[in-house]
């Protein structure tokens, strides 16, 4: 089978798109017909091609296993009202995966090439694009990364760019979801001021595994970080951006804050929900430094953390870990004590005379709750924005068109 040029020729381990429940799909992982794979080797891309597989034959030495030079990226496809299959704002993300790729010194993806390789993976999986009404959609996973064997501190000299595809429904059934938990842990940071908090690199996600699992089992669906300098101002939650609504005006009309901040990643979403707050809504819109003490101290009427797999998913409720006042004596009590000023030579009966591998005692915490909406409360504001967005991307939107988000513009 040949798609515009491209083979999809079957494997066995492909999902039958017709045993598929569209409408039921939940947020997985689905193997459809196969992915699109370029190489960049001798300072140049090829030609790039689909592969029926979903194997990966790879170096044991190459920089992504040991250096994490690794970067992707996060878009939907919709099947539209008219019948058209189109991609939601693709060469946003085909900038921001260039942004990911300087910030780790990997080759990076031209933008026609991005598009070119999200179009060839959408063509060749488009059984996999759940119909229109069924409300779901293809998820597309861009990602890059060092194939190329380095034992030394160094770049690689391969990459792959490589797109898969996977058929997705709602991450909440029916809409955005009820109103959540969130946590901020003590003594935990995501990303360091002018450090790469700011670009989508795999190593950023992986250290905040261990700490949402460990939120999750204390009832906190997502945790949220402050800036890592001062603990005073909001960075972004473990997987989505943060964004709030005022109380309406006289008028109706909200203001839609979000951060901006060097620590976070430039969402797509957030974008997309701040230009549409502002031109279909005619919504005040600020995206500057926020201050935790603004959100506890009731500033905003909803809170909700945005991304392209949920995205938005209100927040009710923020609570923050802080150490107990039993904390310092616990650590005066479990503190090594200074070595000998007169000698300075080490205890003789410790493997680790100098404590290399210590770690620092736990604090006891407790927790400062920041209140946003009591139990039950519709967060009507960001529901208006949930409902506009979706409807753009399934071409019901007066005027969708104009917008220029939905590619390519004759459909797929």
């Amino acid at each position: 089978m040949t798609t515009n040029g491209t083979s999809t020729e079957r494997f066995a381990g492909r999902a039958d798109p017709a045993a598929l429940n569209f409408s039921n799909l939940g947020f997985s992982y689905v193997k459809t017909n196969g992915h699109v794979k370029y190489t960049w080797k001798d300072g140049k891309w090829d030609a790039g091609v689909f592969q029926p597989t979903f194997d990966l034959n790879l170096d044991i030495a190459a920089t992504v296993l040991h250096y994490g030079q690794s970067c992707f990226e996060g878009l939907k496809a919709f099947r539209m009202n008219d019948g058209k299959i189109r991609v939601f704002r693709p060469e946003v993300n085909a900038r921001r995966m260039q942004r990911s790729c300087r910030g780790l010194c990997m080759a990076d993806p031209p933008v026609d090439m991005f598009l070119e390789g999200v179009r060839r993976a959408v063509e060749a999986n488009a059984e996999y694009v759940p119909p229109y009404g069924s409300n779901g959609s293809l998820y597309i996973r861009p990602f890059v990364f060092g194939s190329g064997a380095q034992v030394g501190l160094s770049p690689a000299t391969e990459y792959l760019f490589m797109v898969l595809v996977s058929p997705v429904g709602e991450y909440y059934t029916g809409g955005m979801g009820s109103p959540t938990k969130a946590v901020i842990k003590h003594k935990f940071d995501r990303a360091a001021a002018h450090g790469m908090g700011k670009v989508k690199a795999g190593g950023n996600y992986a250290p905040t595994l261990l700490p949402t699992l460990e939120a999750k089992k204390k009832g906190f669906s997502v945790m949220l970080f402050l800036d890592a300098k001062e603990n005073k101002y909001v960075d972004e939650f473990a997987t989505s951006n943060f964004a709030a609504l005022t109380k309406p005006d006289a008028s109706g009309k909200r203001t839609y804050v979000t951060p901006k901040s060097s620590s976070a990643l430039a969402s797509v979403t957030n974008r997309s929900l701040c230009e549409l707050a502002h031109r279909r809504f005619g919504w005040n819109v600020e995206r500057r430094r926020v201050a935790f003490d603004e959100v506890r101290g009731g500033a905003f009427a909803e809170v909700a953390a945005c991304g392209t797999a949920v995205i938005i998913t209100p927040v009710s409720e923020i609570h923050r870990e802080v150490a107990s006042s039993s904390s310092a004596a616990i650590k005066s009590v479990t503190s090594r004590p200074p070595l000998d000023a007169s000698t300075q030579s080490p205890p003789q009966d410790t493997a680790d005379p100098f404590g290399f591998e210590e770690e620092e005692p736990a604090d006891e915490t407790t927790y400062e709750v920041a209140k946003i909406a009591e139990p039950g409360t519709k967060f009507e504001g960001f529901a208006q924005l949930y409902e506009a967005y979706r409807a753009l991307q399934y071409g019901q939107l007066d005027g969708w068109e104009e917008y220029g988000w939905m590619w390519p513009a004759e459909g797929i």
